[in-house]
């Protein structure tokens, strides 16, 4: 499948994929006929996805199970009054309708907004009209339809509800019934064009109102480095990424690369997540591949690991924030999996990552993908030197678009024009780059906290603080202070067995001075129950700093 769409599948060195690599896009490509029905004419009987919760329930589907259900979904969509360029907003967790409701909506042209279980009445209604969504489809969680209810009288443009499982409200109708006596039978209606509009995410919020994030039919394609030269996803091996599919890490984890490639996609359909459960589900199904955000892995590695079998798994990988070296150090300790970071965004696929032809330094990103021209510049847009933290930006996006980069940001030009300047886009994100072309994060702009002259990314206290046995999760943010402008202030999540106190600060503060430069430790420690994070499981930084300004 991958000779379709590149020159090369192999390469010898990170410099010969950094100069070699060359995508192929076919015109009129569509993931759901290219690829989905592509490997279902190849082999009828080709896995496509495994199902599962923690009940031990299990289900398996080929890619002619997908072929099938996805027609379906076409023709209810379709049947229901969706047409060409219409959103349909997915709330489905990761029941197997999401993958079938995706690929058909692909199919039909229509637009996929992907949306999280954990959106407020708020959150919908605000959504669903930014966006003009034409139909929701969920499951029968009772907090979920509560708040869809509650949301449906603002949300100007929804017509319908579908919901999967056993309680239908009236108000909504049986989607899994509907899907069942649906006609297979369809044809393709139209050519659409690469640029075409195929998936909307929304931003995660860590700064403000959610943006629309625009991707084209040619981001599943911009995921073929994410999955086979990143995540290294095998022809018929079993891929874990843990995300719930209202994430954008759903699309980087569990579809569009991995199927590109072959993998066999594992649903793993949990209410809660609870380390342990996650540890019996990879012990049991003996896992190819992994990849999780750093939380998953900071909450592993606190856990009794020695009954699960790590053996099966050939590569492990983390993306969504950076991984701390203890992180990293502990789970190498453990497994013997050496983790590879990647780095994106919602509006991008990967586009730096360890690849694998050089040696890992922990709490280092790696090096940029090959689909993009990746630089770090200081305010002026200038290159900075090596060792200087500058943005991290794509360059000479109007000479050629990248694959896997959005297109603009729906219905803000204003959004758009911010970040996106003279073929320049400005992730917004921070880094300085080593002698040895490794680029080292340090944090959003707006996180990057400037203390007496000095500018101390958060990432490296937090790395920090994470080396200490106490310390389960923390985030680092700035404080005001009248005279060093900023202190830093470290909000601490405590492992099991510890309890807060203020000799417990003065050792976590001094502890930082050992560890790391001594200006950068926390002036200022809180100890909380949990973090604030998106829907995505980032940390919100800029709530605490904003309830620190309310006090």
């Amino acid at each position: 499948m991958l000779e379709k769409f590149l020159d090369r599948t192999e390469f010898t060195s990170y410099d010969d994929f950094k100069q070699n690599y060359k995508l192929n896009i076919p015109k009129h490509f569509n993931f759901g006929y290219d690829i989905v029905d592509e490997w279902a004419k190849q082999d009828e009987n080709k896995p496509a996805l495994v199902w599962c919760d923690d009940d031990g329930n299990e289900k398996r589907f080929s890619f002619s199970d997908i072929k099938r259900m996805s027609d379906k979904a076409a023709n209810l969509l379709k049947g229901m009054g969706i047409r060409r360029g219409e959103p349909v907003m997915l709330m489905l967790k990761q029941r197997p309708e999401v993958w079938f409701m995706m690929v058909g909506l692909h199919k039909l042209g229509a637009i996929c907004i992907p949306a999280t279980f954990q959106l407020t009445p708020k959150d919908i209604i605000y959504r669903c009209n930014a966006a003009d969504v034409k139909m929701i489809c969920t499951v029968d969680d009772d907090e979920m339809l509560q708040h869809i209810e509650a949301s449906l009288p603002e949300c100007k443009t929804v017509e319908n509800v579908g919901v999967v499982g056993k309680n239908i409200p009236a108000w909504a109708f049986d989607l899994r019934a509907e899907l069942e006596k649906t006609s297979e039978n369809w044809t393709r209606e139209y050519l659409n064009e690469t640029d075409d509009p195929m998936l909307i995410y929304f931003s995660s919020g860590t700064t403000g109102m959610p943006k629309m994030i625009l991707h084209d039919f040619t981001y599943p394609l911009g995921h073929i480095v994410t999955a086979k030269y990143w995540q290294k996803v095998e022809d018929g091996g079993l891929h874990l990424t843990v995300s719930d599919s209202g994430w954008a890490k759903f699309g980087w984890g569990k579809i569009y690369g991995q199927w590109i490639c072959g993998a066999v996609i594992v649903a793993y359909d949990t209410e809660k997540f609870n380390p342990q459960k996650l540890l019996g589900t990879i012990d049991r199904l003996k896992l190819t591949t992994f990849c999780a955000p750093p939380t998953i892995y900071r909450f592993l590695i606190k856990e009794d690991m020695s009954h699960c079998d790590f053996s099966t798994i050939k590569h492990a990988g983390i993306a969504g924030e950076p991984l701390n070296p203890e992180v990293y150090n502990r789970f190498l300790e453990i497994t013997g999996l050496a983790v590879t970071e990647g780095f994106g965004q919602s509006e991008t696929s990967v586009l730096i990552a360890n690849f694998g032809w050089d040696p890992i330094k922990p709490g280092s990103t790696g090096k940029p993908s090959p689909l993009y021209d990746v630089d770090i510049v200081d305010e002026d847009g200038n290159s900075c030197e090596d060792g200087v933290v500058g943005s991290i930006v794509v360059k000479n996006t109007d000479k050629k678009h990248p694959a896997g980069l959005f297109k603009k940001y729906y219905r803000d030009e204003e959004a758009t024009n911010r970040c996106w300047k003279n073929g320049v886009y400005n992730t917004g994100d921070t880094a300085w780059r080593d002698a040895e072309g490794y680029f080292w994060f340090v944090g959003r702009n707006d996180d990057v906290i400037k203390c007496s002259g000095y500018r101390i990314g958060p990432f490296e206290v937090e790395s920090a603080l994470l080396t200490h046995p106490c310390v389960l999760e923390c985030a680092v943010t700035a404080v005001p202070d009248p005279v060093r402008g900023q202190v830093v202030k470290a909000t601490v999540v405590l492992a099991r067995g510890f309890e807060a106190s203020d000799e417990l600060k003065k050792e976590l503060q001094t502890h930082v001075k050992n560890v790391t430069a001594p200006y950068k430790y926390p002036r200022v420690v809180e100890f909380v129950e949990e973090l604030p994070k998106t829907v995505s499981g980032k940390i919100r930084r800029v709530q605490i700093r904003n309830e620190d300004a309310d006090k």
